[in-house]
């Protein structure tokens, strides 16, 4: 019974610790090239800035908490839990998620689209 237990918790334990095989924003490219660099990292946040020209996108990944700002908008496919969209994104838009978060998008516009997004860590 002692070792019933033990696998049952420990299962239960290994589980909630799990940590995603998905990538982070910076380290998520799109075709080996990447997407994102680094503008400003010190101990509470990180800034990205992610430039998307027409055809490029950002293969799946993970954000953790974060802010996001459009600096130039775009036209884009996105891909997340819910489904797919199009979505246009107009420059100046900002977002933010008190969550983790993945998706994959691709510029499916004729424009090159750049965004900040800041992580919260």
């Amino acid at each position: 019974m002692k070792k019933l237990l033990y696998l049952v918790v420990s299962v239960l334990f290994l589980s909630c610790n799990e940590e995603s095989k998905l990538p982070d924003p910076l380290e998520a490219g799109w075709k080996g090239e990447s997407v994102c660099e680094v503008l400003h990292e010190d101990p509470k946040i990180r800034v990205l800035k992610c430039t998307f020209p027409p055809g490029v996108g950002h293969e799946k990944h993970e954000h953790q908490p974060h802010f996001g700002y459009t600096l130039e908008g775009g036209t884009f496919q996105i891909t997340d839990a819910d489904g797919t969209e199009t979505k246009e994104v107009k420059a100046g838009v900002s977002w933010s998620k008190d969550q983790v978060s993945t998706h994959e998008v691709v510029n499916v516009g004729n424009t090159t689209s750049v965004y900040l997004i800041v992580e919260y860590k």
